[in-house]
């Protein structure tokens, strides 16, 4: 996996978060779970990449309320993109390995997005 680390004198606001930094380790696990199912993949690649963006635009937000909305956009990227790879494992197009590695990641950055919204 490559190193997710933000710029050390970064003032962007998503490089203070835990959960983008999670959200980058689930970014990496779903690439790293190599689906074959070129449609499937996709589709996970996408949703993980949408979860670490909805993270991070979420940071840059101003109202607690638009925050929440955006970190709930985030966490249903999140879930997608763990589905996703569950459903390849399911249908054989990954490891069952690669795809708790997914969820494990996913899990974690759900309880964070969830505190974050509250």
């Amino acid at each position: 996996m490559t190193d997710t680390k933000p710029p050390t004198r970064s003032r962007l606001p998503h490089h203070r978060l835990v959960a983008y930094a999670v959200a980058t380790e689930l970014l990496c696990a779903v690439r790293a779970a190599e689906i074959r199912d070129p449609k499937l993949r996709d589709q996970a690649l996408r949703a993980a990449k949408s979860a670490c963006l909805n993270t991070a635009e979420a940071a840059g937000r101003v109202s607690p309320a638009d925050k929440a909305r955006v970190y709930a956009i985030a966490r249903g990227e999140c879930v997608e993109a763990a589905a996703a790879v569950e459903i390849a494992a399911i249908a054989d197009d990954t490891t069952e390995e690669a795809a708790g590695a997914v969820i494990a990641r996913a899990d974690r950055l759900y309880a964070l997005l969830t505190g974050l919204i509250r």
